[in-house]
């Protein structure tokens, strides 16, 4: 846009008052300058068009309360949302026996660890990790091998006493 079409003149001799009209509106001076500026914005992409009506500051005030508006109802089912569904609840700490299991995960190689997550607690076959992997189906299953074997023992000495001799 040229600086001579008048919108930078429209916005120096209205901003004042539509932010004053939308603060007015809404009570919150920082919603009320977002809304503003994002009518303006439109208001600019649309200039040709609009610099033609009766009362282009009319118009942008109208957009900007929209927003305002559209910005109340978006708080406003939040917190019906909230209300319906209450807080989420709680999660408690994780068990001795899930910091055990992650704490000897991580002791193993990378592709043992990949292996046995994705087979133990992804539930996928060995075929289904060998094409997830690109890795061999022989492969896949060595890796399974050992690193079943090494989280045995790393877990047989991390797991506390009344867990390990049950």
């Amino acid at each position: 846009m040229d600086a001579d079409d008048g919108f930078e003149e429209f916005y120096r001799t209205t901003r004042h008052r539509v932010v004053t009209v939308l603060y007015a509106l809404g009570g919150d001076l920082s919603e009320a300058q977002d809304a503003a500026q994002e009518a303006y914005a439109r208001a600019w992409q649309r200039w040709n068009t609009i610099s033609g009506y009766g009362d282009p500051e009319a118009w942008v005030r109208t957009v900007g309360h929209r927003l305002l508006i559209n910005r109340w109802r978006k708080i406003r089912n939040g917190v019906t949302a909230y209300r319906r569904h209450g807080v989420a609840p709680s999660v408690g700490p994780p068990s001795e026996n899930t910091v055990a299991l992650v704490t000897a995960l991580r002791q193993l190689p990378a592709e043992q660890r990949e292996a046995i997550v994705l087979h133990h607690l992804a539930d996928l076959s060995v075929a289904e990790i060998a094409a997830q992997t690109d890795t061999p189906t022989g492969t896949v299953k060595a890796r399974l091998s050992r690193g079943r074997r090494a989280l045995a023992e790393l877990l047989d000495t991390t797991l506390p006493e009344e867990v390990s001799n049950a």
